[in-house]
């Protein structure tokens, strides 16, 4: 199983990140050990800028290669959340020298996900979600807002790699990323329905 996070799809998050929107999907990986599904994340002594980015996440169901974007939907069977969690003081150092990302995307726990939601008919959700940090909106998105729609995705990150059964499609942050600390409580939100609850050690 792996991890696929797609990168700047929100042109929004891409403005506050001081980055230009891509004219491609920009993609990068996580290793299993990154993926997380419990109630608690504690922040890796190596960062002091822990940073939230809550996604829609898509589950692969079958292996596919050059898959077709008229095809692509098939190729998935369930949607939750999840946080791409970043450090962003080591992310800022690495884009400062040219270097790759892994150190401060692809540490364990990174990636967390909610339990998942069967699709039905190859429809997508497509209510606002949100992240809640102690009871405050910090972020809110739709997957209509996405520079690259999953569809598109899915075709486009299969010309590079084989997408198996089991991977995960972390599909980009809206605006509003920000740090975390010690004590603070998350909350997942799909539709104004609570769908995750973390709390941060």
């Amino acid at each position: 199983m792996k991890i696929i996070c797609i990168g700047r799809n929100y042109a929004d998050h891409a403005k506050e990140m001081h980055a230009q929107a891509p004219s491609e999907p920009v993609f990068f990986f996580k290793p299993q050990t990154a993926l997380s599904t419990g109630s608690q994340i504690t922040i890796p002594n190596f960062t002091t800028n822990l940073h939230h980015e809550i996604e829609l996440v898509f589950r692969v169901c079958k292996t596919g290669f050059t898959i077709s974007e008229s095809q692509a939907l098939h190729y998935i069977d369930a949607w939750s959340l999840g946080i791409d969690f970043t450090a962003r003081d080591i992310q800022d150092v690495l884009k400062a020298k040219g270097l790759p990302w892994e150190k401060a995307k692809a540490f364990d726990n990174s990636a967390f996900c909610a339990p998942f939601t069967e699709i039905t008919d190859y429809i997508l959700p497509d209510k606002e979600f949100a992240l809640m940090c102690n009871s405050k909106y910090v972020q809110r998105g739709y997957l209509k807002e996405m520079l690259f729609a999953p569809a598109y995705l899915i075709s486009y990150v299969s010309k590079f790699v084989t997408l198996q059964a089991g991977d995960l499609i972390f599909t980009g942050t809206p605006a509003g990323v920000g740090k975390v600390n010690a004590g603070d409580v998350l909350q997942g939100l799909y539709d104004s329905r609570i769908i995750f609850n973390i709390t941060i050690n």
